[in-house]
């Protein structure tokens, strides 16, 4: 498969397989927010990729919009949706172009974006930020600059990478519930396996 786009076409390439690039269960940090989760209400799955986590959201009787660039990504997504016996909505979307809508998501899951450099990462964001409605939740996770030199996932710039001190300047305006640095083995499909320098944030936007 090919694109004008080198980067959707190695994203592409690394999602075509039968396998799932990041297996089908949810990510932990996420799993472990479940008791956080609303009873109902709708949920925006940011860079959702092949679905592990769309899917795992929609399960939890979640309105599901999991969104990527990759329409290989969305397809298995969706497929697997199927499978679990679940609907999601799915949208092929640069995170940077996308008109992010205002105040529309009781909850925003971003785990593991760490492809937005830091211009890019401050535009996502602030589409967060923008998109989450007051007293909505935020789930993300993602890894400190140490992972660079575990290899075990992620990219190889330090700089793509987050800090407590990052992550409160992005959102200190927010009630922070949770703000945790630690290292820990992921076991996450393929694409993440192996000790990890992790940074975990829940946040609640101001009502």
């Amino acid at each position: 498969m090919t694109d004008k786009n080198p980067e959707l076409d190695r994203w592409n390439q690394r999602y075509d397989q039968d396998s799932y690039l990041f297996g089908t269960a949810p990510n932990a940090f996420l799993a472990r927010q479940a008791d956080r989760l609303p009873a109902h209400g709708r949920v925006l799955a940011v860079a959702d990729g092949d679905g592990r986590n769309g899917v795992w959201l929609a399960e939890h009787g979640l309105e599901v919009l999991s969104v990527d660039f990759s329409p290989v990504a969305l397809a298995k997504a969706e497929k697997l949706a199927a499978l679990r016996g679940v609907s999601i909505e799915t949208l092929e979307t640069s995170l940077y172009d996308w008109a992010w809508p205002e105040a529309t998501f009781d909850v925003i899951v971003a785990i593991f974006f760490q492809f937005a450099e830091p211009s890019n990462r401050a535009l996502v964001f602030q589409g967060i930020r923008q998109a989450l409605k007051p007293g909505g939740l935020l789930l993300l996770e993602g890894y400190r600059p140490e992972q660079v030199d575990y290899g075990t996932g992620g990219p190889p710039q330090r700089e793509n990478m987050y800090t407590e001190a990052l992550l409160r300047d992005a959102f200190g305006d927010h009630e922070i519930e949770l703000l945790e640095s630690y290292d820990a083995e992921v076991d996450e499909g393929a694409g993440h396996s192996g000790m990890s320098a992790l940074i975990d944030l829940v946040a609640r936007k101001p009502a």
